[in-house]
C-alpha cells in the first residue's frame, strides 16, 4: 500500500485552487482552476496535496441533498488489487460506503470512514498516466 495523497474537499475551489498555487508556489497538475479536481505537487517530494470538489465527492457517496456534506478531508491509499484488499478489510469489520467502482477510466475506488468520520479512498490504477 501506498499513501497517495491527501484531498481536501472544498466549496470554493478557484479560491483554493489560487492559493495552493500562487500563495503557496506548490505545482498543479493540470491547471483547472475551475475543478472539479486538482493535485499539487511540491518542488522536491512524490506525494502532494489535492484539492476535490465537496458536492462532487457528496454525490459520489450518496449524499446529495440541498448542500453538501461538511466532509474536509480525504486520506487516499493507493492499492494493487482493490477487489482483495476490500474483501481483507471488511473481513476484518471495515464497512464500505462506496465501491469498489469506478471512478474514471483510470482507477477504480472504494470508500469508508474511520471510527472518527474521516474519510478514506482506496484506489487501484488501471492506466497510469504518460
Amino acid at each position: 500500500m501506498e499513501l497517495a495523497q491527501v484531498r481536501l474537499l472544498v466549496s470554493d475551489f478557484a479560491a483554493c485552487y489560487r492559493f495552493y498555487a500562487d500563495v503557496l508556489g506548490l505545482k498543479p497538475q493540470s491547471g483547472k482552476v475551475d475543478g472539479p479536481y486538482e493535485k499539487f505537487s511540491p518542488v522536491t517530494g512524490s506525494a502532494g496535496v489535492a484539492l476535490q470538489d465537496r458536492a462532487m465527492m457528496a454525490r459520489v457517496l450518496g449524499e446529495v441533498g440541498d448542500e453538501a456534506t461538511g466532509h474536509r478531508s480525504l486520506v487516499v491509499l493507493r492499492v494493487d488489487d482493490l477487489d482483495a484488499y476490500c474483501a481483507r478489510i471488511t473481513a476484518r469489520g471495515g464497512t464500505l460506503l462506496h465501491g469498489p467502482a469506478p471512478m474514471t477510466e483510470r482507477m477504480r475506488v472504494a470508500h469508508l470512514k474511520d471510527p472518527e468520520g474521516n474519510l478514506v479512498e482506496l484506489q487501484q490504477w488501471l492506466l497510469l498516466r504518460d
